[in-house]
């Protein structure tokens, strides 16, 4: 990874695990819990692609272990975010092109869900049944449901930021310039054939000047 990207990505995740620990965590909300952390995985894995993708969820993963008041084994976010961060990035929309909401919302949802599945299946593998406490279908609901409503005001701000950072414009104003070229490829093509019709007409006019004058030399 290039340097611009590690250091944007180190800041976006401590920002977003400092606002997850002492903003949404403490909301009190029914179920799960808003993971900006994991949204700012999948926004920087739809820029960066699969493999940046894996190791960003890996490291951000690592620090959620480590910050208070994690009650997990370490490693075990941290696993859970590199899978998302890889399959996230395989998503990676062609040329950087957006060309709806849609696609990243349903990233958005298919990674809360299969976070969700992934944790508690970890979970489950150490001895850790909290999940069936709670109720495994109303996290996965929940989960779901705040990180689409937090999505759509994380996920494109990320993604233009690390867009901006990594110096890789949009495909947007890409495939203007490729409209605004068109269009002078087309303004010239006028201009020639107008130039070419010009031509063709001083040219018959010419011709019926000059037949003209021949006619006129022969009636005298």
């Amino acid at each position: 990874m290039k340097i611009n990207r590690i250091l944007l990505s180190a800041a976006l995740v401590v920002v977003a695990l400092v606002v997850q620990v002492s903003v949404l965590a403490r909301l009190q909300l029914p179920g799960a819990v808003p993971d900006l952390v994991l949204l700012t995985v999948v926004a920087l894995a739809l820029v960066y692609g699969h493999v940046s993708g894996a190791l960003i969820g890996f490291g951000a993963g690592l620090l959620a272990d480590l910050a208070p008041p994690a009650d997990h084994a370490v490693g075990r976010y941290a696993l859970v975010l590199c899978v998302i961060g890889y399959v996230a990035g395989l998503f990676r929309p062609e040329k950087g092109q957006l060309r709806s909401a849609s696609g990243p919302m349903a990233v958005v949802v298919a990674a809360a869900v299969g976070t969700t599945l992934l944790y508690a299946g970890v979970g489950a593998l150490v001895g850790d049944t909290a999940a069936r406490h709670v109720g495994l279908g109303f996290l996965l609901f929940t989960a779901a449901l705040y990180d689409l409503l937090l999505a759509p005001f994380t996920v494109p701000l990320i993604m233009a930021l690390a867009r901006r950072v990594d110096n890789d414009p949009l495909a947007e104003t890409s495939s203007a310039g490729d409209v605004s070229s068109g269009w002078l490829s087309s303004g010239t093509g006028l201009r020639i054939g107008a130039q070419r019709s010009g031509l063709r007409v001083k040219a018959a006019r010419s011709r019926a000047t000059r037949a003209g004058r021949i006619k006129g030399v022969k009636r005298l």
